[in-house]
């Protein structure tokens, strides 16, 4: 009884128990219900109040598209009323100047028909006037019209003639004039300082005990230095100065900067003058290459062969009949290209003939050829046009001209020679005279090189000690001397010194 009492109280208990989780469990069953209900409603609350934005939002901008929509209507409205008033302005016109043009029709068509009657009174009275003329005469229409058309044309050819040549005097005259306007403004237009080159340059020294070291013991060191260089180098009592005499520009340049190198370094000995003066020879030849790079710069000339700016370089250290050969032609570039821009042509041909011109001046070798012909044969070999080509051989009349460049060139050339103090016809036969002696002496065999010196009174001849013996040395001194006084004009004496010079060279290693 004891066992089923407790199983009993288990029993209710655990229905007790049941109910009493029943009852909770429906409580918040209820619950969560109620929070559902709430979330919800204010879930549906917050999507009714975006759908309603979203609605006002599309509603004001269908408003806003409705709006613009009706303002470009409104703004095309006017415009075609605008152009619908225009064109009816416009045919209003048109029908304005129909209207006028109808009016002036009829009014020709009656001046036409009342010329036309005109002309047939004016027949008849010229028939009547030609019958009663005819009858006066004795001739018959025909042949007066004939003998009144011969006397109308002879009068004509008369009035005629002495136009064309009233009007070939005034064309000639204003032709002069123009040619003569032209020259003038060139010429005013360019101003080119004329140098002219002497044959002695002068070498600053600091102080007198210089020379000492310049000349060297017993004068080896001044006879090393002009052997080199081919300039006669004088050291007198002149103040602090030692003069560099030789007629070739670049042999004095060489000869002034060698000296300069040689002093500023203090080395003065035969072995270091030749090295010097070869290593001198070389930066002139670049420096030479530079003038004429930047020569051709200056003028706006462009792709000039190097060795023909080489060469335009080379004219810095030349003269022609005293005139600096690059300041001359320069000068007649500048000429040739405002010439050139005041008739109309190529200014850049012009000018580039006019640089050119006188190329044939600048090579060492001087053949038989006159320098007109050498250039154009140069400037032909280095791939100049044919109108450049045919210039510079016609500056000065060798061959025929063949274009309107050509005669531009060779009155420039005369421009800028012919100014006053520009040139000077004793200082070309001068130097004329000193390379003659000069190319005299090398053209015998066994002469390594020959240099004049003294203004042309002395020849020093430098021979080859294996090709010429002591004797022959002698002989050749007393053959050149005869030949220079049979042969050449030349004034006072000209002393002839041949110098043979043996050399043994040998390296140790």
């Amino acid at each position: 009884m004891d066992i089923i009492s407790i199983i009993l109280g288990f029993a209710v208990g655990g229905i007790g128990v049941f109910g009493a989780q029943k009852v909770l469990l429906g409580n918040k069953i209820k619950q969560r219900m109620a929070e559902a209900e709430t979330e919800a409603e204010r879930v549906k609350k917050e999507r009714m109040l975006q759908a309603k934005e979203n609605f006002l939002k599309l509603k004001e901008e269908h408003e806003s598209n409705i709006k613009d929509r009706e303002r470009r209507m409104q703004s095309n409205e006017d415009r075609v009323r605008s152009k619908e008033k225009s064109i009816n302005q416009k045919l209003e016109e048109l029908g304005r100047k129909e209207r006028d043009l109808e009016r002036m029709q009829g009014d020709l068509q009656q001046k036409s028909s009342g010329l036309d009657t005109r002309l047939q009174d004016l027949e008849k009275l010229q028939q009547k006037r030609v019958s009663e003329l005819s009858k006066i005469s004795g001739l018959p229409a025909e042949e007066a019209k004939k003998m009144l058309m011969d006397a109308l044309v002879d009068e004509a050819r008369t009035g005629a003639m002495a136009q064309i040549k009233e009007i070939a005097e005034e064309a000639k005259l204003n032709a002069n004039r123009e040619a003569r306007k032209i020259v003038i403004q060139t010429i005013q237009r360019v101003a080119t300082e004329q140098a002219i080159e002497n044959a002695v340059s002068v070498f600053n020294i600091e102080s007198d005990e210089v020379k000492g070291r310049i000349i060297g013991r017993e004068g080896r060191n001044i006879r090393a230095l002009e052997a080199a260089t081919g300039v006669e180098i004088i050291v007198d009592d002149t103040p602090e100065a030692i003069i560099l005499s030789c007629f070739d520009p670049i042999r004095r340049e060489i000869a002034r900067l060698s000296l300069h190198q040689l002093v500023s370094d203090g080395r003065i000995h035969p072995a270091r003058i030749e090295e010097v003066v070869a290593k001198t020879k070389k930066n002139l030849d670049e420096e030479i290459a530079e003038t004429g790079r930047r020569t051709c710069i200056d003028l706006g000339i462009h792709g000039l062969h190097p060795e023909l700016m080489r060469m335009v370089g080379r004219m810095k250290y030349r003269s022609s009949y005293g005139q600096n050969l690059l300041q001359h032609s320069r000068e007649v570039a500048n000429l040739c290209a405002i010439m050139a821009a005041e008739l109309g042509l190529n200014v850049k041909l012009a000018k580039r003939a006019g640089l050119l011109h006188d190329i044939g001046k600048v090579p060492d070798e001087e053949p038989e050829l006159p320098h007109a012909i050498l250039g154009m044969k140069l400037a032909e070999k280095f791939g100049e046009k044919a109108e450049v080509v045919n210039a510079i051989g016609a500056h000065h009349d060798e061959i025929e001209m063949k274009t309107l460049i050509s005669p531009i060139v060779q009155v420039c050339d005369a421009i800028s020679g012919a100014r006053p103090g520009a040139r000077r016809e004793i200082v070309e036969a001068y130097i004329k005279r000193i390379k003659e002696l000069e190319n005299l002496a090398l053209s015998y065999d066994g002469v390594g090189s020959a240099y004049a010196i003294q203004a042309g009174r002395e020849l020093r001849v430098l021979v080859e000690a294996e090709k010429v013996s002591d004797q022959k040395a002698e002989e050749l001194s007393f053959t050149i001397s005869q030949r220079i006084q049979t042969e050449m004009t030349y004034p006072g004496q000209v002393k002839v010194t041949v110098i043979r010079e043996k050399r043994s060279v040998n390296y140790a290693k």
